[in-house]
């Protein structure tokens, strides 16, 4: 009889325990579980991005081929305008994409972003409404120190066809973060050739030469690495020549394929000291340069010719310091 009452009470302290396991388990299962979320949302680029002739499927016909060939007339310039052009003989040799990096589509690499955006636009150093063949036409003509296209020509309206579809998606009016060139901070001090020969021989000279010729491709046609100075480069009327535009495309962009907005390879002081070097090297002068700015108070502080309406002198206009004019300009 004790055996009986001993077994059914093992029997029932097992049922219990058997039920009280199951109540924990399912309270377990049905706890609710903090788990690791990926909070991390993939982030789009906060700088414009040019659109992809791969990806993009609207574009078709004839307008597709126009913009093929606007691409192609910025990528290898020289095979259809140099000395040695299948349309003319009418540049220095270099392409366009020397300065307007990747087609015109690095950001802070001197893109087009937005030049569908903000053109026809008033330019102060024409003191007229431009177009983009006006544009383009003056890059023909100072940075390739040569003739323009004809603006009706097939060329130049692949070219601007080329732009046009580049900056599509750009709200009119606006430029889009990471277009042109960026704009360093002044030095406080005029910029330094003599440095800016130690930077160039340091970081420079293994592309574009001892004596800035540049890197010829080995068909004679085009350039690999442009020359810097020299009868074939850039002459006295192009962007390039103003200090404050060569400092902030070579901080983003060189040493090429090395540097990047990001993680540039050269200091502040190094990208204008070599900007003070490499543009107090002779190079083709443009005589025609005397028409820009009809308003000379609207010149860049950086302009390097006079005459200037803030009575500083032309050499600081040309190496600076350039805060002193910014701060006097400010007092107008």
């Amino acid at each position: 009889m004790y055996i009986m009452t001993s077994f059914k009470k093992y029997i029932v302290a097992v049922l219990i325990a058997v039920l009280v396991l199951a109540v924990l388990i399912i309270a377990i299962v049905n706890m609710p579980v903090k788990r690791e979320v990926n909070t991390q949302v993939a982030q789009q680029p906060a700088y414009w991005v040019a659109p992809s002739l791969y990806l993009d499927n609207e574009l078709k016909g004839e307008e597709r081929r126009q913009v093929i060939y606007g691409e192609e007339l910025i990528m290898h310039t020289a095979r259809y305008f140099g000395p040695k052009g299948i349309v003319a003989h009418t540049t220095n040799g270099m392409n366009c994409q020397n300065c307007h990096l990747d087609a015109g589509t690095l950001p802070w690499g001197n893109n087009y972003g937005a030049i569908s955006s903000t053109y026809p636009r008033f330019r102060d150093r024409s003191g007229s409404m431009e177009t983009i063949s006006k544009r383009v036409s003056d890059c023909f003509e100072r940075s390739m120190n040569g003739t323009a296209p004809d603006t009706n020509g097939k060329e130049m309206k692949a070219i601007i066809a080329y732009m046009q579809w580049l900056g599509k998606h750009v709200p009119k009016d606006s430029i889009p973060v990471g277009s042109g060139i960026t704009q360093l901070p002044f030095l406080n001090r005029a910029a330094s050739p003599e440095n800016g020969a130690i930077v160039y021989d340091n970081k420079c000279k293994s592309c574009h030469g001892a004596n800035g010729e540049g890197l010829m491709q080995p068909d004679g046609i085009a350039y690999s690495y442009p020359p810097l100075w020299g009868e074939h480069s850039y002459n006295t009327g192009a962007g390039l020549y103003r200090l404050s535009r060569f400092a902030g495309y070579v901080k983003d962009n060189m040493p090429f394929k090395e540097a990047t907005h990001q993680s540039p390879a050269l200091t502040d002081e190094e990208a204008w000291d070599v900007a003070a070097f490499v543009n107090s090297q002779p190079r083709p002068v443009m005589t025609q340069n005397k028409a820009d700015w009809p308003d000379i108070a609207k010149k860049p502080i950086d302009h390097p010719f006079g005459p200037f309406a803030d009575g500083f002198s032309e050499q600081q206009h040309k190496f600076g310091p350039f805060q002193p004019i910014a701060d006097a300009r400010k007092k107008r």
